[in-house]
Formats: structure tokens, sequence, C-alpha cells
């Protein structure tokens, strides 16, 4: 619009143009009040998803324990992938599971005993959590070597996964938050895998 334009028209240019920039920003707002409400609410310090993010992460890291027990224990190169790929794998998601406690501003430790958001409050009484290895079981892999220490594994961590998978099952069934949905869908698939695997690693180890 050229300086020698009228008033009126400079009136009407600068009204069009203020209510342009209104809509921008009111369409913006909109935009991101309903991407806010889109998101799952950060969950409670009691909810299943925290319950679930705390005892997970303590089951795997007596998972990281017990496969980096066996990779020392044995020469046998299947073994040996296989502990070292649980180890990584499972210390890698205890990570996640720190992080989302912090992300949604939740102390790592809880005021609940452990399995209370399954409804199994009971097992607070042992310290033990499904599939967990218990300290003795844990002694008698540290004490053995060769074939007998990969047998001894391979029954502790096939019990050890189901309980993985009943964790799982369990926070699925408790839950709508996709980001848990979606955790505990992949430590499902990827556990039961190993566990037709070293299902078949103890077979053939049985008759040895």
């Amino acid at each position: 619009m050229g300086p020698d334009a009228p008033p009126e028209r400079l009136r009407l240019g600068t009204i069009v143009a203020a209510a342009l920039v209104a809509a921008v920003v009111a369409g913006g707002s909109v935009y991101l009040v309903l991407r806010q409400s889109a998101l799952p609410r950060p969950p409670e310090s009691t909810s299943a998803e925290a319950g679930f993010a705390r005892d997970m992460q303590v089951h795997h890291s007596q998972g990281v324990e017990l496969a980096m027990m066996v990779r020392d224990r044995t020469a046998d190169a299947d073994m040996r992938l296989m502990a070292y790929d649980m180890a990584t794998t499972q210390g890698h998601q205890a990570g996640q599971l720190y992080g989302w406690l912090a992300a949604w501003g939740l102390n790592q430790l809880g005021s609940d005993p452990p399995m209370t958001w399954m409804g199994h409050a009971e097992h607070a009484m042992s310290a033990l959590m499904p599939g967990m290895a218990t300290p003795a079981q844990v002694t008698e892999l540290s004490a053995a070597a060769g074939v007998e220490a990969e047998r001894i594994f391979l029954r502790l961590m096939i019990a050890h996964h189901r309980g993985a998978l009943d964790m799982s099952t369990a926070v699925i069934e408790r839950s709508a938050h996709p980001t848990v949905h979606a955790f505990a869908r992949a430590v499902l698939l990827s556990q039961q895998s190993e566990i037709d695997l070293m299902t078949r690693m103890l077979a053939e180890r049985e008759g040895r």
C-alpha cells in the first residue's frame, strides 16, 4: 500500500493485519492446548506405571548380574554372546525406567512395598519379585563353571524372564500410558523369544 493511500485504507490495512496476527496467535495457542491435552498426564507415585518402573529396574538389575556371572564362567561362544546381549539390553532398559521416573518427577524409591501395584505386596516379605533368583541360587551360580554354570544360569534365567513376562502383562492390563505399553510389549516379545532359545540350549546341555 503506497504512501498516498487514503487514511481509511491505511486504517483498514492496520485492522486486517492485526486480525491476522491475532488469528495466528490464537491458532497457535489452540494447537498448543490441544497438543498438551493429548499427552498423557504423568503417573502418580502409587500408580501401576511407577511401581512397574521401580520394580522392573530391580528385576533387570539382577538379570544383568546373572548374565555377567555366567559370561565369566563359560568358554562357550554362543552362551557368552547371549549373556552379553541380555546384560546390555536389560541394562539399557533399566536406564529407560530410571529416566521415566525422573521425567515424571517421582522418587526412584516409592513408599509402597514392592509388587503392591500388582496386588502382590506379600513379595515384600521375602524381598523377591516374580522369577527372581534367591541369594542361595546366586551363590550356587557363582561357585560353578563350564557346562554346570550354563545349566544353572539357563534354569534361573528362564524363570527370571517368565517373571518379567508376568510383570509386563500386569502393567499392560493396569495402564493406558502409551510409552509404558510400548516398553512392556517389547519386553514380552524379546524375553519370550529368549525363553524359547534358552529352553533349547538347556535341553542340549541336560544330556552332557
